[in-house]
């Protein structure tokens, strides 16, 4: 079997990690039990272009569990778990390509070996994959049933390529269910981000002025935590309508540039390109700490600081030091990779339950429609979105009221008024 991962010998360790994370993904391990004895994926190929985490081995579990022949490629070189990846060859006998610290080079020769076996459905957070796909790939594109898309930045690439009629096949946008984006961009994002910064920096936040770019779904929960930990916090946005509700919410408003000279941490979660930029940089007070929470490395305008910069070293592991003209000092971490994952553990398995599970059901979705679609991007089906809230419901032991027949047909009826 080929595969790329750094060490087998951490197998053992992964095996422990995907089991703990297991533990916390109940809806998964329904859908896993059910498809052990159904096999509703039997004989279908699959490329994953995913984050390799426990919380990911743990879906990869569930779709060979399906019957499907499933390969996977890192989505970020920083986010990949060593051990997760080696447990999943040696144990599992899936295919991984992936190395924590993985190179330009090496991590498209990754997807490219994520497609070597001809998938019919892809898994993308990033569009990555599919890019790869479309540019270097065409040839695989009539074997293609459909694809997944697990982020909001992959969404919008997805959208423009629909748009722009070079979308190859239909693709799910996970990421806009809404028992994904309520939940895991929210409160996974929120959690992990500042997890990810305080394990690096081991700062305290209390007391601290920190600034969210963007307040999406992602900005929204990283927002609520960093208050949540004594923060004082201030939101820039460039759509109206949610810089007002970030203001109904609390938070001060202000452009990035009044932001620049008050802030002591920045981080970055819109999915565009050169968010923080030199007249930024310029304005920053020493010691400013700069975070990414994007899916890309382009929302902080590296190339821009490091031309300013006098010198750069690293003062601890995922923090590096810019000196500017002055001797001004700024901390960018994790090389402005996505901090949840390169210097902490991503989301939480408990809210990851609910987005893998919309993916395994995508999947078997696309299995028995996907040539009935047309080639743009769709929702997570209402049905499934509602299934997963429902299953996540029961594992908590949580029931809720169903409506009356009377309820019901009140809501259908246009003639009771007041």
């Amino acid at each position: 079997m080929e595969y790329e991962v750094k060490d087998l010998t951490l197998a053992e360790q992964g095996r422990d990690r995907i089991e703990w994370a297991a533990r916390s993904m109940p809806v998964l391990n329904k859908i896993r039990e059910k498809w052990q004895q159904e096999k509703p994926l039997a004989g279908l190929r699959l490329a994953a272009c995913l984050h390799v985490t426990s919380e990911t081995a743990n879906l990869m579990l569930t779709l060979q569990a399906g019957g499907a022949d499933v390969r996977l490629a890192a989505s970020n070189p920083l986010s990949t778990q060593d051990e997760v990846a080696a447990a999943l060859v040696k144990f599992d006998r899936i295919p991984v390509f992936a190395v924590k610290g993985d190179d330009q080079k090496s991590y498209y020769r990754h997807l490219e070996k994520a497609l070597a076996h001809r998938p019919q459905v892809t898994l993308d957070d990033g569009a990555d994959l599919v890019s790869t796909l479309h540019q270097k790939k065409v040839d695989l594109l009539p074997e293609i049933i459909g694809g997944t898309e697990e982020t909001t930045t992959g969404v919008i690439r997805l959208r423009s390529m629909a748009e722009n009629g070079v979308l190859g096949y239909p693709i799910i946008a996970v990421n806009d269910a809404l028992t994904k984006h309520l939940f895991d961009n929210r409160y996974g994002t929120g959690q992990s981000t500042i997890d990810g910064i305080l394990r690096c920096t081991n700062i305290l936040l209390a007391g601290l002025t920190v600034t969210v770019c963007g307040y999406g779904w992602c900005g929204k929960g990283v927002a609520a935590r960093a208050r949540g930990a004594g923060a004082r916090v201030i939101v820039c946005e460039v759509d109206p309508l949610k810089a007002l509700e970030a203001l109904m919410d609390g938070f001060q408003v202000k452009t990035l540039s009044e932001a620049a000279a008050e802030g002591d941490v920045f981080i970055t979660v819109t999915g565009n390109k050169k968010v923080i930029r030199a007249e930024h940089f310029r304005k920053m007070k020493d010691g400013a700490i700069i975070a990414n929470a994007g899916h890309f490395n382009v929302e902080i305008d590296l190339p821009a600081l490091k031309s300013m910069a006098r010198s750069r070293r690293p003062v601890r592991p995922f923090v590096e030091e810019y000196r500017l003209a002055g001797g001004k000092r700024l901390f960018v971490l994790a090389e402005g990779r996505l901090i949840n994952l390169a210097a902490a553990e991503g989301h939480p398995a408990m809210v990851m339950d609910m987005s893998f599970a919309n993916q395994a059901l995508s999947v078997l979705y696309l299995k028995q429609h996907g040539r009935e679609l047309e080639k743009k991007v769709y929702p997570v089906p209402g049905e499934i979105d509602r299934e997963i809230a429902r299953l996540k419901l029961d594992s908590m032991g949580i029931r809720i009221d169903r409506l009356t027949s009377e309820q019901k047909k009140y809501l259908k009826g246009w003639r009771e008024g007041t």
